[in-house]
């Protein structure tokens, strides 16, 4: 069972990463990988049930095909730090083309423990060459891609320990076997890793991998139940078979509706939405509220300012007419409000309406310098100081204007965030990001921090903690950037500082 849920568990992953929309090397090298596993252990389940000539020469092609299909993935996911796998590559596919005559040449007189004891050992010394250059990238890398290496690094050394519980089982021990089980677990984790490389910290991986299990667990617990409800006899199937009869339905449903989904849009008119679940649904709404929202903001906007400049220019000439200070300075009072209200206004049609991004190729770095200049001619604290790091960008697709704002809004917070002085640190990066290069800027302070409990709300809307803010700034921004394309990271340590990291495609 094991190796058949390894099986439709590694075509599972394939499948579902070769017919994404937005494809990138990494993934279809991992497609590549994850497929060959399932030739393997597909004829491998096949050949131990029906004994068939055919099915072992499925298994042994399957088995001849991880390693050159695992110096492809490599290369790829360590990016700079894999060359020496990417010139292997070659080499090792010619020699899979040289061991697979050879074996299909003699077969007839090589069992198959001897074939497979020269292929596993060819499979393990690939193995020991992809983890060795793996420890060597992680020493090398910093930030959030050594940690991401780092993780899949002690996944594949959990993998290789629990394997050796099968040595156990062979030598009579009353052990499991869960070498199958747990390379399942670390195909898995590995398409987390390259699914989502925005989440560097462990936590955030394991919570998917959390998900993931717990509905695994509830189908497995349904499943039960309906066999004490229903059965006749009462006959409970073995609950590792269960388990991982349980993990290929919920690993399956996500490629089946992929699947499903294309070709309801081949066939059907309206097939984009006729899989759509009712979760799902909540995108559309969205979609149909942001509309919603830009039509009422400008008639509230229409409405709102009208109003507002008549009681302006009547606070202004009864200030003319007023006898006392102290009335013309509550009428000063009317007009400033009236201001910042007006602002507001301004602000929320700004978030509401929808971005038609002129764009350009241009220089971030050019982009960051000018939005220092305009910093410096503004009414900067004598106690802070700005810095910047620059790195050689190439020109991106992006709206300069709106950029501009995005970056100058972010550092006007933490100049904000330091009341009794510190520094303004503008940086810019070129990365690699899910196989895609990035262009990255770092706008960090050295002010008091975002507070826990708020650090999940600053990017909504109308949420501020200043008091006169209309925590409409962040939430501008944020728009902005994904009308880019691209997303904006936080972190920030209160009375340590805040840092924001906008990163932009730069294909």
């Amino acid at each position: 069972m094991e190796t058949f849920a390894l099986a439709a568990i590694s075509l599972a992953i394939a499948v579902s990463l070769i017919i994404k929309r937005k494809k990138n090397p990494i993934h279809i090298s991992y497609a590549v990988l994850c497929f060959t596993l399932f030739i393997d252990k597909a004829g491998l389940f096949l050949y131990s049930l029906t004994g068939s000539e055919l099915f072992k020469s499925i298994y042994l092609i399957g088995i001849l095909l991880i390693p050159p299909a695992l110096f492809l993935f490599c290369s790829r996911f360590l990016g700079e730090q894999g060359f020496i796998l990417k010139r292997l590559a070659p080499y090792s596919v010619l020699f899979t083309i040289i061991l697979s005559a050879a074996f299909f040449v003699i077969r007839e007189v090589v069992s198959l423990e001897f074939t497979g004891g020269i292929v596993y050992f060819y499979i393990y010394i690939s193995i020991l060459g992809c983890s060795i250059v793996l420890m060597r990238a992680v020493t090398r890398s910093e930030g959030a891609e050594k940690k991401r290496l780092k993780y899949v690094a002690v996944a594949a050394l959990a993998t290789l320990l629990i394997s050796a519980s099968d040595i156990f089982h062979s030598m009579g021990y009353n052990v499991p076997a869960m070498s199958e089980i747990s390379v399942a677990a670390l195909v898995y984790f590995v398409l987390i890793i390259i699914t989502y490389p925005k989440l560097p910290e462990l936590y955030e991986i394991m919570m998917r991998a959390l998900i993931i299990f717990i509905l695994i667990l509830f189908v497995t617990i349904v499943f039960y139940a309906i066999i004490s409800i229903f059965g006749e006899n009462r006959s409970y199937p073995d609950f590792n078979l269960v388990f991982m009869a349980s993990f290929i339905v919920v690993i399956f449903i996500d490629t089946v509706k992929l699947i499903l989904k294309k070709a309801a849009g081949y066939f059907f008119f309206e097939g984009k939405t006729t899989f759509t679940s009712l979760f799902a649904m909540d995108e559309e709404v969205e979609r149909e509220k942001s509309l919603f929202m830009e039509d009422m903001a400008t008639g509230l906007a229409h409405e709102i300012r009208n109003p507002l400049a008549s009681i302006k220019g009547a606070a202004q000439y009864l200030k003319s007419e007023a006898a006392s200070g102290e009335g013309r300075e509550l009428f000063n009072v009317i007009t400033e409000e009236v201001d910042r209200l007006g602002n507001v206004v301004s602000r929320f049609l700004n978030y509401a309406k929808r971005y038609a991004p002129s764009t350009a190729l241009l220089d971030l770095n050019d982009i960051v310098e000018r939005t220092i200049v305009l910093i410096k001619k503004g009414n900067l604290p004598d106690k802070i100081t700005i810095s910047a790091k620059y790195s050689d960008l190439p020109r991106v697709q992006v709206d300069g204007e709106q950029m501009t704002q995005v970056i100058l809004n972010m550092a006007l917070n933490g100049i904000e965030a330091m009341p009794e002085g510190g520094t303004l640190t503008f940086s810019t990066n070129l990365l690699v990001d899910e196989g895609t290069a990035m262009v990255e800027i770092t706008v960090a302070d050295t002010g008091i921090g975002i507070a826990h409990d708020d650090m999940k709300r600053i990017f909504e809307p109308f949420f501020t903690t200043r008091e006169k803010g209309t925590g409409l700034g962040l939430a501008i921004c944020r728009k902005i950037i994904r009308e880019h394309g691209g997303y904006i990271n936080v972190k920030s340590k209160p009375k340590q500082g805040t840092a924001f990291f906008i990163r932009i495609p730069a294909d």
